[in-house]
């Protein structure tokens, strides 16, 4: 029994996950205008006739999130305060036939190539004329920009190619037209994203093309900031670093998760490279290009990690010292490599050394911020909060790094627009300035 009036035709996107995920929503829901549907993301009104959950299925915590909020909206169904409910995404790929038994108020399952099917679905075409075309859920002024999906990387802890299947790049031709169509938009920043960025290029130009693409995309007007994330460490393509230092446009910021800092987690890993390999590859992307801001991430808790090859990851740390980093606790997934392999460090035992690189780094990044009072950086500026301006530099991506807080009473910024900053004083995580 219904309890209230639904909108019809009204579709609530729901993300959860990864900034891949944002796109594949973002896409989803300009195909939905397109064929005359009212769309919203993540609404609070509540009032929608139909939700399509995009979910994740990357680790334990993840996919929690993701059955919660299946099951939140499958009681809204049996309640009458939704019709319909569609998921897809990653954990619907991989976990379909478990899905379908478990929760049955759900109306379909997806899997995260089969957008076509779930349009048709919805009594909707899919418009190949809407290639690159997307209702941005990120503030105006970025973008997160996709350029190849799926992994060829063999990493024994990653189950992503089992959700994404084989890396498959897209045409440059087709960035930088969805480059045109997001700076049309008042797009200023593209933050490249792909499982492995450095793979782009591989398999339609038969060779790693990511410093081409970046040369490209940088020629589009209006697109102001370039910046890589999820780039693989063995077999970089050095010569993306001559177009970071040869262009302003493409941010001397790199994300490169490196996962851990002991040669013989890093071989049961399959990741291709050693320590020393590592951190000579550091050192020569920081000789490179001087000021870079490196992001990494790294797993505590892998199988077999003793408190020896822990103790190297925090010297590794300790002496990298990373710019910016990251650490999630080892998520013991089926169908990986890492499956056989017992899953022997307790999870207190992977949160306690999680904690301790946390704050390892917390006091590195303490220090770096110091350096920066008195210097003078461009700042992009999303948003308002209380009585700042917040912003960001080149070397701080979107809610995963370091701030810039501008009091309102010392002047006023556009958001979207860029300004030049002061920084007065800092703390471990955030800075903070005055308008130049």
């Amino acid at each position: 029994m219904k309890t209230k009036t639904l909108k019809k035709n009204k579709v609530n996107v729901v993300t959860l996950g990864c900034s891949k995920n944002v796109v594949d929503s973002e896409i989803l829901m300009a195909q939905l205008k397109a064929n005359k549907f009212d769309v919203e993301h993540e609404s609070m009104d509540d009032d929608a006739e139909i939700v399509i959950i995009n979910t994740c299925g990357f680790i334990d915590n993840a996919k929690q999130e993701s059955i919660d909020t299946i099951l939140r909206y499958a009681q809204a169904k049996t309640d009458g305060e939704v019709s319909k409910i569609y998921v897809t995404g990653c954990l619907s790929e991989r976990y379909k036939d478990d899905l379908i038994r478990e929760i049955p108020e759900v109306d379909a399952f997806f899997g995260t190539r089969e957008l076509p099917r779930l349009l048709k679905t919805l009594k909707a075409d899919y418009k190949h004329e809407l290639v690159g075309e997307r209702l941005l859920t990120t503030p105006s002024h970025f973008a997160y920009f996709k350029i190849a999906e799926g992994c060829d990387r063999p990493c024994s802890f990653c189950a992503i190619p089992l959700m994404r299947g084989n890396h498959v790049s897209t045409p440059i031709e087709d960035l930088v037209t969805s480059a045109k169509s997001l700076a049309a938009k008042g797009v200023k920043e593209l933050m490249l994203i792909a499982q492995d960025l450095t793979y782009y290029g591989l398999d339609i130009y038969k060779k790693r093309n990511l410093a081409e693409l970046i040369e490209k995309l940088a020629e589009v007007e209006g697109i102001e900031w370039i910046r890589l994330h999820y780039a693989f460490p063995a077999g970089f393509p050095m010569d993306v670093l001559d177009v970071m230092n040869a262009n302003p446009k493409v941010l001397k910021y790199l994300d490169m998760p490196l996962q851990h800092g002991s040669t013989k987690i890093l071989k049961s890993m399959r990741r291709g490279i050693t320590r020393e390999k590592t951190e000579e590859l550091v050192n020569e992307i920081r000789a490179k290009v001087p000021g870079i801001a490196i992001r990494t991430t790294l797993i505590a808790g892998y199988p077999g990690e003793t408190e020896a090859e822990f103790q190297e990851m925090y010297e590794f740390v300790e002496k990298m010292k990373f710019e910016r980093l990251g650490i999630f606790t080892y998520s013991h997934e089926e169908n990986t490599h890492a499956f056989k392999l017992e899953d022997d460090v307790p999870e207190k035992v992977k949160k306690e050394r999680a904690d301790q690189i946390m704050e390892l780094q917390s006091g590195i990044s303490y220090d770096l911020n110091q350096q920066k009072v008195g210097q003078t950086f461009q700042v992009l500026f999303d948003r308002a909060e209380g009585d700042y301006f917040i912003g960001r530099t080149e070397f701080d991506s979107p809610e995963v790094d370091n701030e810039v807080l501008v009091k309102k009473e010392d002047g006023f910024v556009r958001l979207g627009d860029f300004a030049m900053v002061e920084i007065t004083s800092a703390d471990h995580y955030d800075l903070y300035g005055k308008l130049v």
